[in-house]
């Protein structure tokens, strides 16, 4: 008798460990999804807010070309600001010419700087840009105000600023595709609001549970 006690009370010990351990890889669990997620463009908040109207410009490119930014069209547009001077602005360029690539049934992809002519030719010609048009505004860049490079706008087919944000890798460039096709100003907002329903949910439970 004594024996089958002590027995008993040896498995509900396991019992009690494998719980505990089963807790403590829930949490990690959680923890190294957070790690993982998915990391969108940061979204500063200045100029004009995702679902507005996209402000309207036309302008010449470096090669004299008539551009409309913010008119819609058949396409998206991506403005992406970029400098000669910024490092990760030449990193992201063979990543830009291959989404130009992927994306050219929805998207075109207007480069948008400010300074002086010269430079910028010279630094069009040398990267091999050809394939996109490049205009130098500095009104566009403070009707948009962008403070921090590189950072690019989306521009939906209607005229509608669709998702921004600086972006220093393909994910965060990709990430405001993503947000255009959720529909949600960023994916950090989709996933938070994910968090948000979870906790909401788990409070519905427990409240139900409580109430039983």
């Amino acid at each position: 008798m004594e024996a089958l006690v002590i027995s008993n009370f040896l498995l509900w010990g396991v019992i009690l460990c494998l719980v505990l351990a089963i807790l403590a890889l829930s949490r990690q669990i959680g923890v190294l999804y957070e790690r993982v997620a998915p990391m969108g463009a940061l979204t500063m908040d200045k100029g004009p807010a995702v679902g507005e109207p996209a402000p309207r410009f036309e302008l010449p490119d470096l090669l004299g070309r008539r551009v409309a930014i913010g008119a819609g069209g058949a396409q998206s547009q991506l403005l992406f600001f970029l400098s000669p001077t910024c490092p990760v602005c030449k990193k992201l360029l063979p990543i830009l010419k291959s989404v130009a690539g992927t994306e050219s049934r929805w998207l075109r992809i207007v480069l948008a700087s400010d300074g002086e002519m010269p430079e910028h030719l010279a630094f069009y010609r040398q990267a091999g840009l050809e394939r996109f048009p490049y205009v130098l505004s500095a009104e566009l860049g403070m009707k948009f105000q962008i403070s921090k490079l590189p950072y690019a706008v989306l521009i939906d087919e209607t005229g509608a600023l669709r998702a921004k944000g600086l972006v220093n890798s393909r994910e965060q460039l990709e990430s405001l595709f993503t947000a255009k096709e959720l529909g949600v100003a960023s994916v950090q907002d989709f996933l938070a609001g994910g968090a948000m329903d979870e906790m909401r949910v788990s409070r519905e439970e427990n409240g139900n549970a409580l109430a039983g």
